[in-house]
């Protein structure tokens, strides 16, 4: 393989550092928790008693998250085949770009009084669309990064870079824009900045603007330093041929054991730990009562525990590859959702609490730093060991089945949480199903090949 620059690499890189505030700021620190906030209030003043009201704000969450999934399950392997075709992936980029900082920057209108909901929950996944699709074509420029030995490494340092990108712009909001319930933002006490109202929650609602400026500020090394193989591609791109190939390409996979276990695998291990992202702050929210501003502490802990973890987890998976990564983070996974199911202001497991009790509180900030961290392992390694699976003549093709596999079931965990919080009437039950996914993913991960097919298209 020729010599990377190590600007394409750091291009490269850059699109983990622009998009993670869309994850940490909007899905699950503040954006997500305030959506829900705002959504319970409104289902309340609308007669709801207290818990249904609750039990209605994460069920219309993970309702848009489903839908959303899917489109992106159907639509990825079709545009990554075309993509392979035509040799080209930055346009593709281009696009899933402006759609998405036009539809982050439009999450400013959800005001308090929950004027706008409706429209706000489609605008946020349409964005949640845009960076997923716009990270199918990221990942697939990964195998031509380096070696199979060293692309655990760039995708783990590529992970963290990101990580610590989540960690600069909370800290941002927390300091200068989002506002406590005294009108003052957190650890420095100043008001929101930019004469933003605070009655208003115009600092928390700022999260959308913020999110479209830094991605697009941070995306420009990418856009000057990566560009398309100018070799690459040249096949015919008309739909009949681009179906072709793609179908070929899905039977194939039939034939292939350790690539079908593990996008089967995977499908089940990712849902779930996205289903632990989208609901972590809105469990903070309805079932600890926590304000925006402890979820955006909560928040540093966990994007700190990613940014550190998944940098060390990159170095693991270049001795060990990726295969006991992944492992190891899921048990780790499993071990949170165990703890936010039998925890909540009155007990800890079976064992009551007292009245006021500060414990529900430190065991979730190390649930948190715990999600971050093995999230972010599973994240890196994950991708890692798609490239191991991937043809290098169609990576493109090869990421968009893995999105397909990561969507695919995406309403399993969204719609499993959704059934079981209405049937139970509880928050923390709804997480039963999270659980079932991660046991289901690491049985299949037994008959993964900890190279997978990469010795046999020689990509080193």
């Amino acid at each position: 393989m020729a010599t990377v620059s190590k600007k394409r690499i750091w291009g490269w890189m850059a699109f983990d550092w622009a998009s993670q505030p869309f994850y940490t700021l909007g899905l699950t620190f503040i954006f997500g928790p305030y959506f829900a906030a705002v959504a319970a209030e409104y289902f309340l003043n609308s007669g709801m008693e207290s818990g249904a009201a609750k039990a209605q704000a994460q069920a219309m969450w993970s309702g848009g998250q489903t839908v959303a999934g899917l489109f992106i399950a159907f639509t990825a392997p079709f545009i990554g085949a075309f993509a392979d075709n035509s040799g080209r992936k930055i346009p593709w980029i281009a696009l899933f770009s402006v759609l998405y900082v036009l539809a982050t920057a439009s999450l400013w209108i959800l005001q308090p009084d929950g004027t706008n909901l409706f429209l706000v929950l489609i605008l946020f996944y349409v964005g949640f669309v845009a960076a997923e699709s716009a990270l199918n074509f990221i990942n697939a420029i990964l195998p031509s990064l380096g070696t199979k030995d060293e692309v655990g490494r760039i995708s783990g340092s590529g992970a963290a870079f990101g990580y610590w990108g989540g960690v600069v712009s909370l800290a941002i909001m927390l300091l200068l824009f989002v506002e406590q319930d005294n009108g003052r933002t957190i650890f420095v006490g100043l008001e929101p900045a930019l004469g933003l109202n605070p009655d208003e929650k115009e600092g928390t609602r700022f999260v959308g603007p913020f999110i479209a400026l830094w991605f697009m500020v941070s995306m420009v090394p990418f856009f000057l330093w990566v560009r398309d193989d100018p070799h690459a591609g040249g096949k015919r791109t008309d739909i009949k041929a681009v179906a072709g190939d793609l179908w070929a390409t899905l039977k194939s996979v039939a034939q292939r054991k350790s690539l079908l276990n593990f996008l089967v695998g995977s499908m089940f291990y990712r849902d779930a730990l996205n289903a632990l992202y989208a609901f972590g702050g809105v469990y903070a929210a309805l079932v600890l009562e926590w304000s925006v501003t402890q979820i955006g502490v909560f928040g540093v802990v966990a994007a700190i525990a990613a940014a550190v973890t998944t940098w060390i987890a990159g170095l693991a998976d270049k001795r060990f590859g990726p295969k006991p990564v992944i492992r190891v983070a899921v048990w780790c996974l499993i071990l949170v959702s165990v703890t936010i199911i039998f925890m909540s202001r009155e007990q800890l497991f079976w064992v009551a609490l007292p009245i006021g009790s500060t414990v529900p509180d430190t065991v979730f900030y190390v649930c948190g730093a715990v999600i971050g961290g093995a999230g972010g392992a599973v994240y890196s390694a994950s991708r890692s060991m798609m490239v191991r699976h991937t043809h290098p003549d169609r990576p493109a093709e090869a990421f968009g089945l893995f999105a397909l596999s990561g969507k695919a079931t995406a309403f399993l965990a969204p719609a499993g949480i959704t059934l079981f919080t209405w049937l139970t009437g509880s928050p923390q039950l709804g997480f039963l199903p999270v659980i079932f996914l991660f046991l289901l993913g690491l049985v299949l991960l037994w008959w993964v090949k900890p190279q997978g097919d990469a010795d046999e298209w020689a990509v080193s």
